[in-house]
């Protein structure tokens, strides 16, 4: 520590935890850590609690949520053994789950009940397969469910008590496997090691049907549909629930914040203590171990353990002492890929957007859904190729969620607030351009985008808040725009996230805990990492070998 650090030892505030970064999963893991009786201090940069779960007005009188924008992954156990309901959180269901407009002016409106009746206006062969494909990523995603609450076995050689504790929780996991039979066996391989585009065209013949469940393998992830390992995505958002209803997406009154809001009362209602504009500059070390943080302003707060829900990258990079981990874990954060390809948008309409597959400017069930532009997975890679070469695509991929149909409390009377979640733009511009100088031309192509399904979209427009994804890594501390805190690859998954050997939310420097997305079971507001770490930071506090 620098010299000035030291000498505000003194006035330093004792804890058992500190947290660096309140987002939802810092606060689940504030809540947690409390409720087990642990004293807690959530340190968070920014004047609001919630990362990017929050809810912000944009232009006067219109409220959205800012870069996190809908509900489905958020674990109902945490839901439960937390409250959050009992504080003030309220989850309401879409009419529709999804909307997407083809070219030639037809569509498919999929939910509870239609989705199959949709297919078959595009091939009665694909309707005869959706019950098989939907049943198969069903049962995969009840099996795996329940790895999201545990840590993964680390992949460790020794054959001493560590390792023989990981074999123990491999068999474990073996066993949970041991309940999809041969064939669901086979399609979870698949899921791991194959495209979506692969695993999607073997089952469906139809583009807009491909395109429809290929949506999900792009969302926040900067690579084409046709990518290796993509088709896991389709995995990763199956395991979603809306008020006990499995694969249902909804709303949360009053945006994402209310999610974050309701967590904080949470923890706070356990005696966690919340502060916000309290930047952290870095990790304490000393003997060996972490040992609190000293804040932007030099303010020392000493705790016996630290938690980080802030990306890996920054921990890594920007907060630890030069020499604090070994060689080989600071090589592997500076490889740590972060891209998600994300530009985000909330924009304030005077009317709802009259789609031309679908007229109206009343609210029907397909304003209530996610819709998607994006026809087909040929679409979708030359989104991706584009951006690549160009810095964004040309014919951007976007879904558009219109959350003011489902709640007033956003927009006033008769207007609407619109979340456009565009793909795919380059986290870094080619030849050295700045986001800063390009943002309000891309903007401008992703309302034109709009436009071209839904006329009279543009002059709808009140008001817009961007964020490119250097305005995400800025605000929110999303490297990269990555909403993930980290690219779900193969590589930066299960036991390798956030790394070999320490995927049970512990790191290499004694003391010093992962908590956020970059940690397993990986991205969305799921409250998952906090929860998982919270479980082994008690069991390392009180020495809980059984908890």
């Amino acid at each position: 520590m620098a010299q000035e650090d030291m000498a505000q030892e003194d006035m330093a505030q004792d804890c058992d935890v500190v947290i660096v970064g309140g987002g939802h999963n810092g606060l689940t893991c504030a809540a947690y850590l409390a409720r087990s009786g642990l004293s807690v201090k959530v340190l968070e940069r920014r004047p609001v609690v919630g990362g990017a779960a929050v809810t912000e007005e944009f232009v006067p009188g219109f409220r959205n949520s800012a870069a996190a924008y809908t509900v489905s992954l958020l674990n109902p156990g945490i839901v439960s053994d937390l409250d959050l309901h009992g504080h003030g959180l309220r989850i309401v269901e879409r009419r529709a789950q999804n909307f997407l407009p083809t070219a030639d002016g037809r569509y498919l409106l999929t939910g509870e009940g239609r989705t199959k009746r949709e297919i078959a206006k595009f091939s009665v062969r694909d309707a005869a397969r959706y019950d098989a494909y939907a049943a198969e990523l069903s049962a995969i995603a009840d099996v795996l469910r329940d790895l999201a609450l545990h840590a993964p076995p680390n992949l460790v050689p020794a054959w001493n008590a560590r390792g023989l504790a990981e074999f123990v929780r491999l068999l474990g996991l073996g066993n949970r496997l041991r309940g999809l039979d041969s064939r669901q066996r086979h399609a979870l391989l698949e899921l791991f090691a194959r495209s979506a585009a692969d695993y999607l065209e073997s089952r469906f013949e139809t583009e807009p049907v491909q395109a429809l469940f290929g949506f999900d393998a792009i969302v926040g992830n900067y690579a084409s549909p046709y990518a290796p390992g993509t088709a896991y995505l389709l995995l990763h958002f199956a395991f979603g629930e809306v008020n006990g209803k499995k694969g249902v997406w909804g709303h949360a009154v009053g945006g994402m914040g209310a999610i974050s809001d309701a967590l904080a009362k949470a923890a706070r209602g356990h005696g966690s203590e919340i502060e916000t504009d309290a930047e952290v500059r870095e990790v304490i070390v000393e003997k060996g171990r972490a040992a609190g943080v000293v804040l932007r302003n030099g303010r020392a707060i000493r705790a016996r353990a630290v938690a980080a829900g802030v990306n890996p990258k920054l921990l890594y990079r920007d907060l630890l002492p030069d020499g604090a981990v070994p060689p080989d874990a600071s090589e592997r954060m500076a490889r740590w890929k972060c891209a998600s390809g994300t530009f985000r948008m909330n924009v304030a309409l005077s009317k709802l957007p009259n789609f031309s597959a679908l007229p109206g400017d009343t609210v029907q069930d397909h304003h209530t859904s996610g819709i998607i532009l994006g026809p087909s997975l040929a679409y979708m890679e030359r989104a991706y190729s584009d951006a690549r070469q160009f810095g964004w695509s040309r014919e951007p991929v976007i879904e558009i969620l219109i959350p003011s149909t489902l709640d007033g409390t956003l927009a006033p009377a008769g207007a609407h607030v619109a979340s456009l979640f565009c793909q795919h733009v380059a986290p870094e511009l080619p030849g050295g351009r700045s986001w800063d100088d390009c943002r309000e031309q891309v903007a401008d192509l992703m309302i034109a985008t709009v436009e071209r399904h839904a006329p009279g979209f543009t002059a709808s427009v009140l008001g817009r808040q961007i964020y490119s994804p250097l305005d995400l890594e800025r605000t929110f501390g999303l490297v990269g725009g990555d909403i993930f805190h980290g690219a779900m690859t193969l590589d930066q998954m299960f036991s390798a996230r956030p790394m070999l050997g320490y995927a049970d939310y512990r790191s290499p420097l004694p003391g010093l805990y992962h908590c956020g997305a970059g940690a397993h079971p990986g991205g969305g507001v799921t409250g998952a990492p906090g929860h998982n770490a919270a479980r082994t930071i008690v069991r390392d506090l009180r020495k809980l070998w059984w908890f």
